[in-house]
C-alpha cells in the first residue's frame, strides 16, 4: 500500500446509489475503482459509458440534463491529482461545486437555468459552454465548448450547479447567435423579466467585442428603449404607490423667449422639482458620444440648479431595487422648496 491506495476502497455497487449517476475518474479513483475497471466497465454494452475525456457516466443510457451539466463542470473544473484524494463521495455533497474548481455554465445552457422562457430547453442544446480561466489547459470536445476569459464572475448557484451571471451568459450565448430576433428576444427577456439593467448587458457584450455585429446593435438599440420605458413605468409606480403629488410627465423646460433648458422626466413647476432617469449605457465605439451626453446632462443640471430648480438624478436600478428609497429622496426634494428661494419663471412644453 502507498499513500495513493485509498484507505477504505469503497465496492463498485455502491456506485448505483450516487444521485447524479456521473463522475471524474478522479472521483472514481477516490472510490478504489482502478483505471482497468474502468475502462472494463466503459466497454461497449457495458454498464458504463465514458461521457466525456475523464468523465464516466455510470448508466448504460442516454444522459440527463443534468447529468450533462456536471459532465461537462466535472470535465472542464478537473481538480488538481492531489484533490482527487479529498472529493466527496457523492459529487455535490459538502463544499456545492469544489470537483470543479474554476468553472460556470455560461451561454444559452446557462441562461435556461436562469428560466429564460427565449433560450432552448437544455436536452435540445448540442454544445453547453462552460466558462474557465484562460490559463486552463483543456480543448473543447464533445457537447462542451470551453469559453475563456481572464477572470471568471461570481458564480450564481442554481440546484447546486454553478452558474454565470446573466449578463455574463447573455454575452456568451449571443457571441455564437447570428438570428437577430433570437438576441432581441433574449436581451429583452433579460430586461423585462427584471434579471438585470440594460447598461449591464451592454457593459458585457462591449467586452466581449459584440457591439460591431449589425444584429447586436439592433438589438442594443431595441434594449435600450426597453430598458427606458420599464424605468418610466416604475417611475410613475412610485409617484402613485408611495403618494407623492402628481407632476407633469415627459417636459422641455424653457426660459421665456429664451433657450431651451432640456427636457425632464417628471417636473412639479410649483415646487421646481425635477426627476431625471440616466438610461445611458455605455457602447464601443460609441464612448464619445456617451461622455458628450454625460456632460450635457452635467451642464443642463448646473443649469436649472441656477435657477432654482432641483434636479433629481435617478436610475433604473434604483427604482429596482429601492423604489420606497427612491420616493423618500425626491419627496424630500419636494418639501425642501418651501426653504428656498423662489425659483425663476420656466415655460413647460410637452416633449
Amino acid at each position: 500500500m502507498n499513500h495513493n491506495t485509498p484507505l477504505s476502497p469503497r465496492p463498485l455497487r455502491h456506485l448505483a446509489d450516487v444521485q447524479r449517476r456521473v463522475m471524474s475518474t478522479a472521483q472514481l479513483r477516490a472510490h478504489g475503482i482502478s483505471a482497468a475497471d474502468v475502462s472494463s466497465h466503459c466497454r461497449p454494452e457495458g454498464p458504463w459509458q465514458q461521457l466525456l475525456p475523464g468523465v464516466c457516466l455510470l448508466h448504460p443510457g442516454p444522459p440527463t440534463s443534468e447529468e450533462r451539466l456536471h459532465g461537462a463542470l466535472l470535465f472542464a473544473g478537473r481538480p488538481p491529482a492531489r484533490a482527487a484524494k479529498t472529493v466527496p463521495a457523492q459529487p455535490g455533497a459538502g463544499e456545492p461545486h469544489a470537483p470543479y474548481a474554476d468553472a460556470l455554465i455560461t451561454g444559452l445552457a446557462a441562461l435556461a437555468l436562469h428560466r429564460f422562457s427565449s433560450a432552448p430547453p437544455l436536452l435540445s442544446l448540442d454544445r453547453i459552454d462552460v466558462l474557465v480561466p484562460r490559463t486552463r489547459r483543456l480543448r473543447s470536445t464533445g457537447f462542451v465548448r470551453l469559453v475563456r476569459t481572464p477572470a471568471l464572475p461570481t458564480a450564481v448557484q442554481i440546484t447546486g450547479v454553478p452558474v454565470a451571471p446573466v449578463p455574463r451568459a447573455l454575452a456568451d450565448a449571443v457571441a455564437g447567435l447570428t438570428d437577430a430576433g433570437a438576441v432581441r428576444r433574449l436581451l429583452t427577456e433579460a430586461v423585462r423579466g427584471g434579471h438585470c439593467e440594460p447598461a449591464a448587458i451592454v457593459r458585457e457584450l462591449n467586452a466581449a467585442r459584440l457591439l460591431t455585429r449589425p444584429h447586436v446593435v439592433d438589438a442594443v438599440d431595441s434594449l435600450l428603449a426597453e430598458g427606458r420605458a420599464i424605468a418610466e413605468d416604475r417611475l410613475y409606480q412610485m409617484v402613485v404607490e408611495h403618494g407623492l403629488p402628481d407632476p407633469l410627465w415627459n417636459v422641455d423646460l424653457r426660459l421665456p423667449g429664451g433657450p431651451h433648458l432640456g427636457g425632464v422626466d417628471a417636473y412639479w413647476p410649483d415646487l421646481a422639482v425635477a426627476v431625471e432617469l440616466d438610461t445611458r449605457a455605455p457602447r464601443q465605439g460609441f464612448r464619445q458620444d456617451d461622455d458628450a451626453l454625460w456632460s450635457e446632462y452635467a451642464r443642463k443640471r448646473e443649469h436649472l440648479e441656477r435657477l432654482g430648480i432641483t434636479v433629481v438624478h435617478l436610475t433604473p436600478r434604483k427604482l429596482r431595487e429601492s423604489l420606497e428609497q427612491q420616493a423618500t429622496v425626491v419627496r424630500t426634494a419636494l418639501m425642501a422648496s418651501a426653504d428656498r428661494d423662489p425659483a425663476a419663471y420656466v415655460v413647460v412644453l410637452p416633449r
